[in-house]
């Protein structure tokens, strides 16, 4: 249950990061998700991409909604702050505590039914400013909390656990980022942890909004033959297009691959992206080229992961902004609210 903590004693022998942390110090509380849930190996990849990076827990704030997905912040960084908003709203409650305190490494973690359908709107302007935040969609077709309903993310013709047709165009939450903007777009699966944590790792050390769209299928209500959300159709149908790797500032960077197949794409911190492409004529920087791509290859029935598409040269919400350097949360009550006169002059400014 997830009020049962884990037991905090740890082999001498784990592995340690560069801050002196083993992989169970970046651990939670015990699943109570269904047995194989695809959620549960997203946390797992989670885990690991916090600790290669040797970010301090203490250090990042996990957000998440409503839904199966938003029970996964428990389960990772027990000792990271967390909030679990309602239904829907948690873009706009990362939004607000980013602005306050840009100095905190932000990870959201929702649905496809919190993201796609009541969180639509919250979604789409979160997006829009460019919030640095790692957005983690899982991504099961269903709404596994109430019975299994399709969700918006359900493709058209899909069958239900009980056999019955999805009759509703899906929405595609890559497709929607490309178009809204975003600055940073991955597709993944819960199944491919060697592909997920790359991804993971390059999401966390983007300025601006990563999104990720992670199919995670649900066990108990969408993972059955007509399911186009299940393991085995997955499995079948995936086409990685861009194979992605993300090499530490401190890391030296080599490419012992073909002329031309690799690009190095630095981070704002002096890490970098390594993409090599596998689709031919494939170019993630290119925003209009990937998206007709991605639906190209959904006509032929493929579900396209990789890299999807990178801003090199993202500007998130505090460089739009042009907000100060220091934390607002670290400001005295005298500068946050300088006074009466001081609102009268700004006013003044724009009559």
């Amino acid at each position: 249950m997830t009020y049962i903590q884990k037991p905090k004693v740890h082999h001498p022998s784990l592995p340690k990061n560069e801050i002196g942390l083993t992989r169970r110090d970046y651990e939670g509380s015990i699943t109570t998700l269904c047995a194989g849930c695809g959620h549960d190996s997203i946390t797992a990849a989670i885990i690991q991409a916090f600790w290669e990076l040797s970010i301090q827990p203490h250090r990042v704030a996990k957000l998440s909604g409503i839904g199966c997905s938003s029970k996964t912040p428990a389960y990772f960084l027990r000792e990271a702050h967390g909030l679990n908003g309602v239904h829907g709203r948690m873009p706009a409650l990362a939004t607000g505590a980013n602005a306050a305190n840009g100095e905190l490494t932000y990870i959201g973690v929702s649905g496809d039914g919190d993201s796609l359908s009541i969180g639509l709107g919250q979604l789409s302007h979160a997006i829009r400013r460019n919030v640095n935040l790692l957005y983690l969609l899982e991504n099961n077709g269903v709404y596994g909390l109430t019975k299994g309903q399709f969700s918006a993310s359900a493709d058209r013709g899909s069958l239900s656990k009980k056999g019955e047709a999805n009759t509703m165009e899906s929405i595609d939450g890559c497709l929607l980022a490309l178009t809204l903007g975003a600055t940073f777009v991955a597709r993944s699966f819960s199944g491919d942890k060697a592909q997920l944590v790359p991804i993971l790792k390059a999401g966390i050390a983007h300025r601006g909004f990563a999104f990720v769209d992670i199919i995670s299928p649900c066990v108990t209500f969408n993972d059955h033959e007509g399911s186009t959300k299940s393991y085995a159709y997955t499995r079948e149908h995936n086409v990685e297009i861009v194979q992605a790797d993300f090499v530490p500032p401190a890391s030296p960077i080599a490419a012992d691959y073909a002329a031309g197949t690799v690009r190095n794409v630095m981070m704002h911190d002096g890490s970098w992206v390594r993409l090599r492409k596998v689709a031919e004529d494939y170019d993630p920087i290119d925003r209009d080229r990937a998206y007709a791509y991605i639906r190209e290859r959904q006509r032929a029935g493929e579900v396209v992961t990789g890299l999807l598409h990178l801003t090199p040269d993202s500007q998130d919400m505090h460089e739009q902004s042009e907000t100060i350097q220091s934390p607002l949360v670290q400001l005295p009550f005298e500068q946050l609210c300088p006074g009466a006169a001081e609102l009268d002059a700004l006013q003044r400014r724009f009559r």
